[in-house]
């Protein structure tokens, strides 16, 4: 009997952790975005039906009710962004990744990305550069202008050269080519990205929300160099922790997990 009780407390023990543990993963999850404080008023609203009831206040209990019952189809809304990035990041969990064999392409877009961004670095030429991975992109990929070409750094400067018919926008590069230019990319809510930052560092934020690409944004401002991956904003890449960061990400055999301290990152980058 004993034995039976002590197992049983164990069962409900872990069935609270349990509860805490995704409790404590979705707020993490919505840190930083207005989805939170939507969270907090759903809260809100669930703890003013429980005094209503215990108080025995008959109407607003009721009016509580009826909030609650057609909660979940309004959250459904509000939230399929988040849901989507959070259904897609649960499937990438759980792809097997297979190695690579053959590097010649990835070296191509690395030295390729290089020449680029040291070119519009130094001169200030604002970009907005977005490498597809797992997640398809095809939803923004329809929004810009085809261009199906092969990657190299003069073509990507060139599209983005200031006052030319395809300067403004995000180019995509998708199955090892540029796919468009001049595409329009979703921008972030998040409150988390200085205020000093503009639209392209939010529209990079905010691809990397939804999906799991590699963006790269030169600021025309400062020539500062950020990446942007799985909602994280690394700011002040020189070209070293840029390549290390490529490197790593796009000739390694197997996919790591991002920290929020990267390695990569020397001389003063940042995570937002």
């Amino acid at each position: 009997m004993l034995s039976y009780l002590t197992i049983s407390n164990l069962m409900h023990a872990m069935d609270i952790l349990i509860i805490w543990f995704l409790l404590y993963k979705i707020i993490q999850f919505f840190e930083g975005t207005r989805a939170l404080q939507i969270l907090f008023g759903v809260g809100a609203i669930i703890l003013v039906k429980v005094v209503s009831w215990y108080l025995g206040l008959t109407t607003l209990s009721w009016v509580m009710d009826q909030l609650i019952t057609w909660a979940p189809i309004a959250l459904v809304v509000v939230f399929q962004q988040e849901i989507r990035r959070g259904l897609e990041t649960l499937g990438r969990g759980l792809t097997v990744r297979r190695a690579r064999i053959d590097n010649a392409e990835e070296n191509q877009l690395i030295k390729s990305l290089d020449d680029a961004l040291q070119y519009m670095s130094k001169r200030r030429i604002g970009a907005l550069i977005t490498i597809q991975r797992e997640a398809q992109l095809e939803e923004y990929i329809k929004t810009g202008i085809k261009l199906d070409a092969y990657i190299t750094g003069q073509l990507l400067i060139n599209t983005f050269i200031p006052n030319t018919p395809l300067h403004d926008g995000a180019v995509i590069i998708s199955k090892g080519r540029i796919a468009v230019a001049a595409a329009y990319l979703p921008l972030s809510e998040s409150v988390r990205i200085p205020k000093e930052l503009g639209t392209r560092h939010r529209a990079a934020v905010g691809i990397s929300e939804a999906s799991d690409a590699i963006t790269v944004v030169v600021s025309e401002e400062t020539g500062e160099i950020s990446i942007t991956q799985n909602g994280d904003l690394l700011r002040h890449m020189d070209q070293e922790s840029y390549l290390n960061f490529f490197k790593h990400q796009f000739l390694a055999t197997d996919e790591l997990p991002l920290s929020k301290k990267h390695w990569w990152q020397k001389k003063g980058g940042t995570t937002t």
